[in-house]
């Protein structure tokens, strides 16, 4: 009998990393099954959420962004927790309040919705700057301070932020500071139209994340998160990484580069394809395919770049062409 594909996978890996690998695999599917056409758009979440980071998703409303997140989710059996931006939404509705208590005669601390493991931020640039600010401790530490106390979130804690494109109507633009905090960025796009036919026969009667059961614990995502962090990745593919991020600061059309933390997301993202593809180290191809996700929205173009058609990727991908890959 021929082997498929994934037992041939699995046989070359440790034991070890075997088991994280069948985690990621069942996560995977059980997402595929709901989000149709979209193999590598999951395939990248779920290298963010197992590398520790978090993700932004953008794209036009209806290409399936909320769905993308809600579908993790149900499919890992850990807490979930989902905020709708609006204009008027106050910091507080996110990080929580202190209420004073008359039996007590003290303050106690209600949480916000932000202490849970996946926080869906929904249309996080409807919200004001000063309320997107609230997530920025919470999403670089882990962590959030209220009134001077500092509240430890749950671990692990993934943000997946949904965002429509700025040029639409009551939007208002991330800052950089916030955008670095992305590990990646994702944009969905349509389906296909064989795919977007499968869409329709599967909620025909009802929608499939309404039968979705966890296929994951809590204690098996961190079981991948420790196994990452082992995946080898060869000294000549570290400074590769820091030529290409540090190609981002030099070019001519870029007015602010990728940051140290873009290095360090470039190389986890690579260590989660390694895994991935069922290997314990990392290849250059790893690095290739992240780069463009992961260093894409920490760029900020200069306006001659941008009146001439030049988009961040594109400048990436230039970069990816120059540095000649290590052998």
């Amino acid at each position: 009998m021929v082997e498929n594909t994934m037992e041939m996978k699995t046989k070359t890996l440790p034991a070890d990393f075997s088991q994280a690998f069948d985690v990621y695999t069942q996560v995977s599917e059980k997402i595929q099954t709901i989000i149709r056409g979209k193999s590598e758009t999951v395939r990248l979440l779920l290298a963010a959420f197992f590398a520790g980071g978090h993700v932004l998703l953008e794209d036009v409303p209806g290409t399936g962004k909320t769905t993308i997140a809600k579908s993790l989710a149900q499919s890992i059996d850990m807490a979930f927790g989902r905020l709708q931006f609006t204009p008027d939404m106050l910091p507080s509705d996110i990080l929580g309040v202190s209420i004073y208590r008359q039996n007590s005669g003290r303050f106690e601390y209600i949480q916000g919705p932000v202490f849970t493991n996946i926080l869906l931020a929904d249309e996080i640039n409807r919200a004001s700057p000063r309320t997107q600010s609230a997530l920025l401790e919470a999403m670089a530490e882990r962590q959030v301070t209220v009134e001077g106390k500092v509240y430890a979130l749950p671990v692990p804690f993934f943000v997946i932020a949904t965002q429509n494109p700025v040029e639409f109507h009551g939007t208002y633009p991330l800052p950089e500071s916030q955008m670095d905090r992305f590990m990646i960025e994702l944009s969905p796009g349509y389906l296909d139209r064989d795919a977007e036919v499968t869409v329709l026969g599967d909620q025909l009667v009802d929608h499939p994340l309404n039968s979705v059961l966890p296929v994951s614990s809590e204690k098996q995502v961190r079981e991948v998160t420790r196994s990452l962090a082992h995946i080898r990745i060869s000294e000549e593919l570290q400074y590769y990484i820091v030529d290409v991020v540090s190609g981002t600061r030099k070019a001519e059309s870029v007015l602010l580069g990728a940051s140290v933390r873009a290095s360090l997301a470039l190389m986890r993202i690579s260590q989660a394809l390694a895994l991935f593809g069922g290997r314990e180290y990392v290849i250059p191809d790893d690095i290739v395919e992240a780069a463009p996700y992961v260093l894409a929205h920490r760029l900020q173009l200069t306006s001659q770049a941008r009146f001439s058609g030049l988009t961040a990727r594109g400048i990436i991908h230039s970069i990816l062409e120059q540095i000649p890959q290590p052998r």
